[in-house]
């Protein structure tokens, strides 16, 4: 099972306090410097956010198609640092990596210099979930009194906060650090609820058990949207080789629309050039389904016709959810201070590498 971006927070905390030092010591994969491989492709590194799934998916059908190649790159898939990808994004560590425009602003007011240059993921996937065996929960004002699954982000306390507050509750739950998978402490019944997100967990649930009763922050008073899945780099990447940049984002970006197009094959892709996450393919093929058949990549007519260029980055719909974060002392610095004033969605985003 992957680890969730609910868990990314806690990293967030820890991982910030050294942010400047690996930079100093001069530990740096800088994407300015022309490293090739034998072939004389420039050679980039790819971070993971957590284990592959299909977030991650149109990356490895870039590579496998041989996008990158044709742009003459050489992408390495690394798995994720301990202290998360955006910091080794922002330290030069890695060159790319998959993550989020909430832990991009997240990092940022810490001073992390990271920016999203391309948004896979469209529309809110989280699902807050209880088991279906527990009758007890109906509705997320019933999450009150009950003890919530969590991997210790402020951010995740207030968007269960504000869900059983918009159904009538209080509001006020108790908290278990989530020590192996949010499935198994449900099930061992340490928590009553907790976080999943319907394209990867929810099809897992509903194909292998046990099956989860959730509820969605959209409907129950959490604005915005908080699942801005898509790629990260860093300011100096951007500004000292933007054309490495766009090469590298427009590949991609060819690998998710394949993606978006043949679900089944790249499925089958994933599965075969993540060997060692041991995917199962009917659960690839599952989860693809559920991403096309919701639109969470966006409107697939609209994608069609011009309207919409995949990828665009929702900063709209993030600024709403930035500014609910602010609302509700989310926000801290790198001191752990709270912090008062949301992060600007357009000043951590750029569409300059679509096109």
């Amino acid at each position: 099972m992957k680890k969730t971006i609910f868990s990314k927070a806690i990293a967030i905390l820890g991982s910030i306090a050294m942010l400047a030092g690996a930079a100093a010591c001069g530990q740096s994969n800088d994407s300015t410097k022309a490293t090739t491989d034998g072939n004389g492709l420039k050679k980039v590194t790819f971070m993971l956010s957590w284990a592959p799934d299909t977030n991650h998916i149109g990356v490895y059908v870039a590579k496998n198609k041989g996008y990158f190649k044709q742009v003459g790159l050489d992408v390495d898939i690394v798995a994720v640092a301990q202290a998360g990808a955006e910091q080794a994004v922002n330290n030069g560590m890695a060159d790319f990596a998959l993550s989020n425009l909430t832990n991009a602003g997240m990092y940022t007011t810490k001073g992390a210099k990271i920016k999203q240059v391309m948004q896979v993921q469209q529309k809110p996937s989280a699902i807050w979930c209880s088991l279906a065996s527990n009758k007890d929960i109906k509705s997320p004002k019933d999450f009150d009194g009950k003890t919530f699954a969590t991997f210790g982000s402020n951010e995740s306390d207030a968007v269960i906060r504000r869900m059983i507050q918009t159904d009538g509750g209080k509001g006020e739950f108790d908290k278990v650090t989530v020590g192996t998978s949010t499935f198994q402490t449900l099930s061992s019944g340490k928590a009553d609820f907790g976080g999943f997100y319907a394209t990867w967990e929810g099809v897992q649930a509903s194909m292998y058990g046990p099956k989860l009763n959730c509820f969605t922050e959209p409907d129950y008073g959490v604005p915005g949207n908080a699942d801005t899945i898509g790629i990260i780099t860093s300011n100096k990447t951007i500004s000292s080789n933007p054309t490495l940049v766009r090469k590298f984002v427009q590949a991609t970006k060819k690998g998710y629309e394949y993606a978006y197009s043949h679900p089944d094959d790249a499925a089958a892709i994933l599965v075969k050039e993540a060997p060692d996450a041991n995917l199962k393919l009917d659960f690839v093929k599952k989860s693809m389904k559920t991403i096309v058949n919701g639109q969470y990549w966006g409107d697939p007519a609209k994608i069609k016709d011009g309207s919409f260029t995949f990828g665009t980055n929702d900063t709209a719909g993030a600024q709403k959810y930035f500014d609910f974060l602010a609302e509700e002392n989310a926000y801290t610095d790198s001191h752990d201070k709270v912090i008062h004033t949301a992060p600007v969605a357009k000043d951590i985003s750029t569409d300059e590498f679509l096109k």
